[in-house]
């Protein structure tokens, strides 16, 4: 079988969430925050990198540890976490890294001479008085940066907006001078939050208000208030990304449902920004090409990442989460589409993500590679053992595949896509104490092609039946049927 990738498209005991894509010269580096195996919190390890040639997507490099969270002198004891972050290179050639920690309102920067080398702390983003940005009487705390560099001047996209945060009016740009720390021009408020959703006068009011009530110094500009109304349920909650396309930037970010990335256009970098659509929800919510758009097909949670052109085509980085839990998530992968008009479509989850194509339809498959994964009792986001899961055995750092645990009677795992050609049997690996059959299709509410009997085993057992898929491009179902709690280590298509 020829070299693939899959999504995660990293391996499966690497948790690198929040990916934001950059391609430097004739390679692409994807720069995240770190969760770890099983973790209690969010990103608690230190900054490591993983790239690729722009050539070939299936050739992932570890670059290893470019960032430690004690480099910062905020966080000299490690008590604080690196949240996700941002790499521009700046008009001196350097690479500059934004970081948020987890407890502190203010932009941190280090900086490198190579993309993912050890990089250095640098300063901390400021007014010109010198006071830090997050700190100033009426700002509003800084989160999630992102960072866009065109000739001398940086635009640094900021901001956390939480469901009913009446105080955190939306997203904030702010421009920054050759020195990639200085304020040149002041937070302006490009995308609202969910209170603020509102027709232009009222929304204007609104927000006005809350500024007045926070007492600042120098009221944020509140930008293009007259499109405020057109991100209605999908306000800005978090996950701020940038890239220009053409003479277009598009603003990308999580919404206020936490599970997609939405994105907003304008000609502008610090204004006009108009809601432009959903790109990809990490629970396939809206998706009706294969099941009802209102159905969710996967346990999402809160999402990031990046659109990014590679080797010609366009991307979407997003992560999915793992372990029943939100604090261990893996980065994904979807090829996009940009319009002539500018409109981006939402995408499918698959499980091919960067390969290209179709996944052969051959050999063996690890199961923890399913792009879909549910139970008769719908539900958007992962709760614990409750509902089925990817996960892996072991500790943090130990190399061991991951697979699909907490499978019950109705659990439908799902693979897209395949090329199929002459497949005549399907094997399944298992164990665990479950008994009863999973049922072949080649959609969630397809032709039943074949059954496959399996039972209580205490270690990893293969299972066969004979299955006719018939030959075309086609996703894979594995639908359990039966007693019991089990395992699906990986599947064998022959």
């Amino acid at each position: 079988m020829a070299r693939q990738v899959f999504n995660p498209y990293l391996p499966s005991w690497e948790y690198i969430p929040d990916g934001e894509p950059h391609v430097f010269g004739d390679r692409v580096y994807v720069f995240g925050s770190h969760d770890i195996f099983n973790g209690w919190v969010f990103c608690l390890g230190d900054y490591v990198c993983y790239s690729a040639p722009v050539s070939d997507l299936r050739d992932w490099r570890y670059e290893g540890v470019i960032y430690r969270k004690t480099d910062d002198p905020l966080n000299a004891d490690g008590r604080m976490v690196l949240y996700a972050p941002d790499v521009t290179r700046g008009s001196d050639g350097r690479y500059y890294l934004y970081y948020v920690l987890d407890k502190v309102d203010v932009v941190s920067v280090a900086v490198c001479d190579s993309p993912a080398g050890t990089y250095q702390f640098y300063g901390y983003v400021h007014y010109k008085d010198g006071t830090q940005l997050g700190r100033r009487k009426g700002d509003m705390p800084q989160f999630d940066p992102a960072v866009l560099t065109e000739g001398g001047r940086t635009y640094l996209y900021t901001g956390f907006c939480g469901n009913g945060m009446k105080e955190r009016i939306g997203a904030m740009a702010t421009v920054l001078g050759t020195d990639m720390l200085t304020i040149e021009e002041e937070p302006a408020v490009i995308v609202p939050g969910d209170c603020y959703t509102l027709p232009e006068k009222e929304a204007c009011a609104a927000a006005t208000e809350q500024q007045r009530t926070a007492g600042g110094d120098s009221p944020y500009a509140l930008g293009s208030v007259e499109n405020w109304a057109g991100f209605k349920d999908h306000a800005f909650f978090e996950a701020s990304s940038i890239r220009k396309v053409g003479d277009t930037y598009y603003f990308v970010y999580s919404s206020q449902v936490m599970h997609e990335l939405c994105y907003a256009t304008s000609k502008n970098p610090t204004d006009q920004f108009k809601y432009g659509g959903v790109i990809v929800s990490n629970c396939d919510l809206h998706i009706d090409s294969y099941k009802p758009a209102d159905m969710p097909a996967a346990y999402g949670a809160n999402n990031h990442g990046g659109i990014e052109r590679i080797g010609g085509s366009w991307y979407i980085f997003y992560h999915r989460q793992t372990n029943g839990t939100w604090y261990s998530r893996q980065g994904c992968a979807e090829k996009i589409e940009i319009l002539p008009d500018g409109s981006i479509p939402q995408v499918e989850l698959t499980s091919c993500g960067l390969n290209g194509a179709p996944l052969e339809g051959a050999g063996f498959y690890p199961a923890y590679i399913a792009c879909n994964l549910f139970t008769d009792v719908p539900s958007k986001y992962v709760d614990g053992s409750r509902f089925p899961r990817i996960t892996q055995d072991g500790r943090d750092g130990d190399e061991l595949e991951g697979y699909v645990a907490g499978i019950t009677d109705k659990t439908t795992v799902g693979f897209k896509y395949f090329s199929f050609k002459g497949v005549r049997k399907v094997s399944v690996t298992v164990r665990a104490y479950f008994d009863g059959v999973f049922e072949i299709r080649t959609a969630p509410d397809g032709e039943l092609l074949g059954t496959i009997p399996v039972g209580f085993c205490n270690v990893w057992t293969e299972f066969s039946a004979d299955a006719a898929i018939p030959d075309g491009t086609a996703a894979l179902y594995l639908t359990f049927k039966g007693n019991g709690c089990g395992q699906l280590k990986g599947f064998r298509l022959e």
